[in-house]
């Protein structure tokens, strides 16, 4: 783990780097030498409103699908799922499945959907926050569209038993796939448990009002760089911060680190009046003030949790990620 987080860090300079000589490193420092640093710890503050709001959707798709674990013990594994955003498409977030069947005895087939549910759930958020934008500039509605098309496939497929069942049994055909097939059926039941209208819609609401904390602080920093608040401004705000994330998240890059950068600078000289440098620097902060400052909170959690959550320095786990644990 420590290896991969400085291979990520070691990529997230060489992205600021880039960025930096794009906006002509004097002038990103000039531009940056402005800004009003007094917003920053609100800008946290409302990352920290996002973290906390994400917490309780993963509280609350862990009682949908009975994992027997104390709320306590689920926020540490949340926390600790955080420094996981750095890794492709982050699926290092399994981590947390692997932490609540080291805890809680759940196996991963089970809890693995939650990690599924939580992404689709957030990438909709944002499309629905990224909306209002679409509608005024109508660039990047391509990439969303077969993102939002994506999301409804997967929760169409999920809905439907019947349609389910057939795919199902289709890759338990496969050889290599069917030693699995109880894995896989117990994958589905979870997702059908959590993907179902009630849960999310309830997922969906959560979801707009924490990603809501974000697009918020990227208005803070725009107005930090000496724009004037206003509802346009936010509106821009939300728009270029959701969609430059979903870019990110679609391209599978650690932490969508390249991507989520190049799209939010590219986004904002399209919808305001800002210059390379400014651009530059606002997309720098919010991620720094939001992906970075995740990580950092996911790495101090797993260092304070380590024992309490059953990680040891080796970093060891059991040879089948996959099967029930030995009751203990």
């Amino acid at each position: 783990m420590r290896r991969r987080f400085l291979l990520s860090l070691l990529f997230g300079l060489l992205v600021v780097t880039a960025l930096s000589f794009a906006g002509d490193i004097p002038r990103v420092v000039d531009a940056a030498s402005h800004f009003t640093w007094a917003y920053i710890p609100a800008i946290l503050s409302l990352t920290c409103f996002n973290y906390l709001l994400r917490g309780v959707k993963w509280q609350y798709y862990l009682r949908l699908i009975g994992v027997p674990i104390s709320r306590g013990d689920g926020a540490a594994i949340f926390a600790c799922g955080l420094s996981m955003a750095m890794t492709p498409g982050k699926v290092g977030e399994l981590l947390k499945s692997w932490l609540l069947r080291a805890r809680a005895g759940m196996p991963m087939a089970v809890s693995a959907p939650v990690i599924l549910a939580e992404r689709l759930t957030d990438g909709v958020a944002m499309l629905i926050l990224a909306s209002a934008g679409l509608l005024l500039y109508r660039h990047g509605w391509q990439a969303l569209l077969a993102i939002a098309l994506a999301a409804v496939a997967a929760v169409t497929i999920v809905q439907s038993r019947t349609l389910s069942f057939r795919l199902l049994a289709a890759l338990e055909g496969i050889p290599l796939l069917a030693p699995r097939a109880h894995h896989l059926r117990a994958f589905y039941e979870s997702a059908a448990v959590l993907l179902s209208w009630r849960p999310l819609l309830t997922a969906l609401a959560i979801g707009v009002i924490s990603w809501s904390g974000e697009c918020v602080a990227f208005y803070l920093v725009l107005i930090g760089l000496g724009f004037a608040p206003s509802p346009e401004l936010l509106i821009r705000a939300a728009f270029v911060l959701a969609t430059s994330t979903l870019v990110g998240s679609a391209s599978l890059l650690p932490g969508g680190l390249g991507a989520a950068e190049a799209s939010s600078a590219a986004l904002l000289r399209l919808v305001l009046p800002i210059s390379a440098p400014k651009a530059v620097v606002a997309t720098l902060l919010i991620r720094f003030c939001t992906l970075w400052f995740g990580v950092a909170v996911g790495m101090i959690s797993l260092l304070l949790f380590r024992k309490r959550l059953g990680l040891t320095a080796s970093g060891s786990r059991p040879s089948d990620p996959l099967a029930t644990p030995t009751a203990r």
